[in-house]
């Protein structure tokens, strides 16, 4: 027999974590539960652990964790999370609103580790089809599951610009910690990108290789503040996702254009004025370590054998320099979800653009029976905090919300 869910989630990151413990809770107080699995390919919960810098911290308020806007009393807060680790005054003393990267992440391990009974982890989701207006999901190891509604949260994707391959001296910063044993005493490290991930990728290889030169190559002039300013940061209120949704396209262009440097190839002040007081100290004392190519991209990356070659072109004359390098860092951003692979068999509608029809609940338009959900790929429905954590808590409720009021299955339709 295969068993039928209310609710099949594809990905555990943040977001189907969040949607996790809104059923939970839910599911503590309701006369009739709902059924749900998570399918996860890694083999624990995992958050961009090759970025887990030890002293990187988060861009956004602990207050917008995976609970906290949705339901303030929740016992998977951060907060209760403090509490329980022993650090909650220690906290408070702090004074800082934005918690070290690793102690957020610690942070989502725990609360995955209170709904690991939802979650089937090294579940690779190879095919999704539509079969008796359910939806059956089949996984790499061969396992079926049938869905009345089906969440996808599969994350972002690495992005590598056009004609670079990934290998051994060619990384994306994704993996930078977990490859990190395989390079030692390196001479020079060419890093790629302008935006916070870029920023600390260098100051991380500068800082952890005292010996190497380390360049930065990004197109711009220099590196861009993120405008996290009070007014600014409403572009990831839960009433911004209402504005941006009802507005007409163009509207919705001007916005992103407007308020793509609260988030896009930005990088925090402190960490841009940090790295200019190092490149300027060395100046002083003669010793230049830290290299900017500025107004400049990477038009190729290829292996030699003991490391890689780039070549960088000015955008300003076209003129081109070759850099010998032990490795090449690709902080060049990532692509956002896509289910397209996942679900080109079924009835989903698309606009003039090719892009997924979603609603203002995150539900695909399909003429299809089952509810289909996006966490993520849905930017040009839902504006800038579709892939962000700012609304993972609220998402989780709306989406929660509408399973309830859509599902069609015997026993929902008691309710």
């Amino acid at each position: 027999m295969v068993p039928i869910y209310d609710v099949v989630g594809i990905g555990f990151g943040p977001s189907n974590l969040g949607l996790a413990i809104a059923l939970t809770e839910h599911n503590e107080q309701a006369e009739i539960p709902l059924t749900a699995v998570f399918l996860e390919r890694q083999g624990a919960f995992g958050w961009h652990r090759g970025m887990l810098l030890e002293d990187a911290t988060m861009q956004v308020s602990f207050l917008k964790d995976l609970v906290t806007l949705r339901n303030p009393v929740s016992r998977f807060s951060f907060l209760c999370y403090l509490k329980e680790r022993g650090r909650l005054v220690d906290f408070v003393n702090h004074k800082n609103l934005f918690p070290l990267r690793v102690e957020f992440h610690d942070y989502f391990e725990w609360a995955a580790a209170q709904v690991d009974d939802l979650v089937a982890y090294e579940s690779d989701v190879v095919s999704v089809v539509a079969a008796d207006d359910l939806f059956a999901v089949t996984t790499a190891d061969g396992r079926s599951y049938r869905a009345r509604n089906l969440v996808f949260a599969t994350g972002l994707t690495p992005l590598v610009p056009d004609g670079v391959e990934l290998s051994d001296h060619v990384w994306h910063n994704s993996s930078l910690l977990h490859r990190m044993p395989e390079l030692t005493s390196p001479s020079r490290v060419v890093v790629v990108g302008a935006g916070q991930s870029a920023a600390e990728v260098v100051a991380f290889c500068h800082r952890e290789f005292p010996d190497a030169e380390v360049c930065s190559v990004f197109s711009r002039y220099g590196f861009s503040p993120a405008d996290d300013s009070s007014f600014a940061n409403r572009i990831f209120d839960p009433e911004a996702v209402d504005t941006y949704f009802c507005a007409p396209d163009a509207t919705k262009d001007r916005l992103m254009a407007y308020h793509r440097n609260t988030n896009y190839s930005v990088v925090d002040t402190d960490l841009i004025d940090q790295l200019y007081r190092s490149a300027y100290q060395e100046k002083v004392l003669g010793r230049e370590r830290l290299r900017f190519l500025n107004v400049s991209r990477l038009v190729a990356a290829a292996e030699t054998g003991t490391g890689a070659r780039a070549v960088v072109q000015s955008l300003t004359t076209g003129e081109q320099q070759v850099i010998d390098a032990d490795l090449v860092v690709l902080a060049t951003g990532y692509r956002e979800a896509d289910p397209s692979p996942l679900i080109g068999s079924l009835p989903c509608s698309r606009d003039a653009a090719g892009r997924l029809v979603v609603g203002r609940d995150y539900r695909v338009a399909s003429s299809f029976a089952g509810s289909l959900y996006l966490q993520g790929g849905t930017e040009h429905t839902h504006g800038i905090t579709s892939s962000l954590l700012s609304n993972v808590a609220v998402r989780s409720g709306e989406i929660l919300d509408s399973v309830l009021t859509n599902t069609k299955s015997p026993v929902l339709a008691t309710r």
